[in-house]
């Protein structure tokens, strides 16, 4: 049996040590903020991995609780209470693990910084609102772990307050998941609106009810009314229950795990210190509109609609957000690029109803990209915080261990060959081919753009391998001028090299590169070993066991990954046997091959032949595409000068002529001038001359006795 104190210590833990860090931080210490948090996430972990081995290995039953009421009107109850199953399970491992590497290795990466207690406390408080979010059994304290992640994001990205750049992307991500979070927020009050209750378990039971099916007008296909009346279309708008709750929901996923067209704030997010990158990007906050979507696979299997827009969205950002990758020079704006990329592919798992493919994907690339981008932040201490990968070249032999941990972690983000990677990926991509043969054009255009996208993963991912690592020391060349985490982690390790820096974190002089601490090299190297070997040992019971039977709803008519499982997955023989051969069904796979000609491509163009790569890029077809995809397809334009500025000009113009010019000018100010100007025209009649008064009474008089004689005569 699984213990509610269990639960309760894991999710309670990571906030204790937040609170002890952020309230008491100058009585604790440096010392005491990073030992307190660690320990809380440490002991989060531990007893994860505990009730995951009650439920995968010893069977126990799910557990489904609430644990206090908040309050109960009418028919309505709102209540906290933890669902854990083995998905659930899995990602409070996932969650804690990564955690926990992040927090270690923060101790070297923020040594010098003078917030080092807060930003432990915000870590940490982030554990516990991921924890609360995953753990939930009902839709209200889901919301509450939702917009917890977004709050404590927003004050990590901005964690330098002190930086415009900062600010702005803080801002930014804040107010584009508020974008999502509306539709979120429409899509549980459906669910409390047509199933009359916000717990799982009660609207899971209902999910297929004939009632959810009833179609209702969406929009009447008019503008306008009465005689103004446009018809815009020719028949009204109609959409089921069900699949309006369910596009609600995941427009809330599409702000959370950054899919187009809500993901411009994901890259912008880079201006936080480079652990919080790691533990947003890689297993926490990205990844909650995944986990959520599979958590509500009873709900989305009931629409068709639902699904192929999910479908769509994620092929969409799958494919065109790794484009924009290629011409990144930032490094962690390229890492930062694959997570968008990678998430798409989840995405589009999702939208073939490949849930427990999407969720395995989402667990072996929290490892390996929380390894990148750890690793990318140990290049930057190396470096002495340059983060332009055209001023580094030639790392590995300064840096092996990092450029090792960075090798493994390639491998596995493009899929080589029993990688990690390579399972999730693979399968998803093969589940997509078993949609499309029976599917419509969204469909195949998914199938397509996961096809073409590791092409394009395994280009961007060998092009920053090779400009950082390889080819020519052009670091020789400039003066390095930190231009990340520049408020006090200078080396991280706090050696001589700090005399070098002046107070702004800028280093004069060549740049001399080093390997970095062990306190940030041994999280690269654990995050390493599961980066490797984790997808080997868990595909079988994940991905074509029983693992998620009870946690994941999957229709017959639906079920692609076990269509997949048929061409790759084969447990004659055991779960070791079937796992080696899935392995070396590479040979046949069309992915393997395009991502070998993406390897073959960057290796051609950044490591033999460099200057053909300028002068593609200088070409005017090169500079053309060049351009499109350095501003992003427009979307910064869109959201910063379209939405947000035209919400500006929109204020500016209701100030000026709503506010200033009909409020107050004419109600205002207006009605005032009018009774200034009626008081002046009566006041000429006051003189304060007798005669005047007399005259306005005889004259008076005079009209009153014409109008009483005209009535009598009437």
């Amino acid at each position: 049996m699984i213990s509610m104190n269990t639960l309760l210590i894991i999710a309670l833990a990571p906030l204790l040590g937040a609170v002890v860090a952020g309230l008491f931080g100058k009585q604790v210490g440096r010392a005491g903020a990073h030992w307190v948090t660690i320990l809380g996430v440490a002991v989060s972990c531990a007893l994860s991995v505990q009730v995951l081995w009650q439920l995968a290995v010893q069977h126990a039953d799910p557990f489904n609780q609430n644990v206090y009421t908040f309050f109960q009107v009418g028919g309505y109850s709102a209540h906290v209470g933890f669902m854990v199953d083995r998905l659930t399970a899995m990602m409070m491992v996932v969650v804690t693990f990564v955690s926990l590497l992040v927090h270690v290795y923060t101790i070297g990466y923020m040594a010098e910084d003078p917030g080092y207690q807060r930003f432990f406390s915000y870590i940490s408080l982030f554990t516990f609102s991921m924890l609360m979010l995953v753990m939930s059994n009902n839709f209200l304290q889901l919301f509450f772990g939702w917009e917890a992640v977004g709050l404590v994001s927003y004050l990590l990205i901005g964690f330098w307050f002190k930086r415009p750049t900062a600010i702005f992307a803080n801002l930014k991500a804040f107010l584009v998941n508020r974008v999502g979070d509306f539709g979120f927020l429409l899509g549980i009050a459906g669910v409390l609106m047509w199933v009359g209750s916000l717990d799982y378990a009660t609207v899971f039971a209902q999910a297929s009810n004939a009632d959810l099916q009833a179609t209702f007008t969406l929009w009447s296909g008019k503008i306008g009314t009465g005689a103004w009346t446009v018809d815009v279309l020719s028949s009204p708008v109609e959409v089921t229950i069900i699949g309006f709750i369910c596009v609600c929901l995941f427009i809330g996923a599409m702000g959370k795990s950054a899919q187009v067209p809500l993901h411009v704030w994901l890259p912008d997010s880079m201006e936080g210190p480079t652990p919080i990158s790691a533990l947003i990007h890689a297993a926490t906050m990205v990844t909650a509109g995944i986990f959520m979507v599979a958590r509500m696979s009873p709900l989305f299997e009931q629409s068709e609609t639902a699904l192929a827009f999910v479908l769509v969205v994620g092929a969409t950002t799958a494919l065109f957000t790794g484009l924009i990758g290629i011409v990144q020079n930032d490094i962690k704006r390229v890492v930062a690029y694959s997570t968008l990329s990678q998430l798409g592919y989840m995405t589009v798992a999702l939208g073939v109803s490949a849930y427990s493919a999407a969720v395995f994907h989402l667990m072996t690339h929290a490892f390996f990209k929380a390894l990148l981008f750890l690793a990318a932040g140990s290049v930057i201490i190396g470096m002495h915080h340059e983060q332009d990968m055209r001023k580094m070249g030639g790392l590995r032999k300064y840096m092996p261990i990092t450029y090792i941990t960075s090798l493994i972690g390639t491998l596995a983000l493009v899929g080589t060959p029993f990688f990690s990677g390579y399972f999730s990926k693979d399968t998803i991509i093969v589940a997509a081919g078993e949609a499309a043969k029976t599917g419509g054009w969204a469909q195949t255009y998914g199938y397509w753009a996961v096809m073409l996208g590791v092409f394009v993963t395994a280009f961007y991912s060998f092009r920053l391998l090779y400009l950082t690592f390889h080819g020519k020391e052009r670091f020789r060349e400039v003066e390095a001028h930190g231009h990340d985490d520049h408020h006090g982690a200078d080396d991280a390790h706090g050696d001589a090299h700090h005399d070098a820096h002046d107070d702004h974190g800028h280093h004069h002089g060549p740049v001399e590169p080093h390997e970095s601490p062990k306190v940030v090299t041994v999280p690269l190297i654990l995050l390493a070993i599961p980066s490797v070997l984790i997808g080997f040992f868990t595909v079988g019971p994940m991905l074509f066991g029983d693992f998620f039977r009870g946690a994941i709803e999957v229709l017959p008519a639906h079920d692609t990954v076990a269509a997949a499982g048929k061409s790759l997955w084969h447990a004659d023989h055991g779960w070791v046997s079937a796992a080696v051969g899935f392995g070396l069904h590479f040979w046949s796979s069309p992915v393997f091959w395009l991502a070998f000609s993406g390897f073959a491509s960057a290796t051609a163009l950044y490591l033999f032949y460099p200057d053909v790569a300028t002068k593609m890029r200088a070409s005017k077809p090169g500079a053309f595409l060049t351009r499109i995809l350095e501003n992003k397809y427009g979307f910064d334009d869109l959201w910063i000068k379209g939405f947000a500025g035209g919400g500006v000009k929109l204020g500016r113009f209701s100030w000026k002529r709503g506010d200033a010019g009909l409020i107050d000018g004419l109600f205002v100010n207006g009605s005032a001038v009018l009774v200034d100007r009626v008081a002046g025209l009566v006041r000429q009649l006051q003189t304060g001359r007798l005669y005047n008064y007399a005259f306005a009474m005889i004259l008076g008089l005079i009209v009153l006795l014409a109008v009483l004689v005209r009535t009598i005569g009437a």
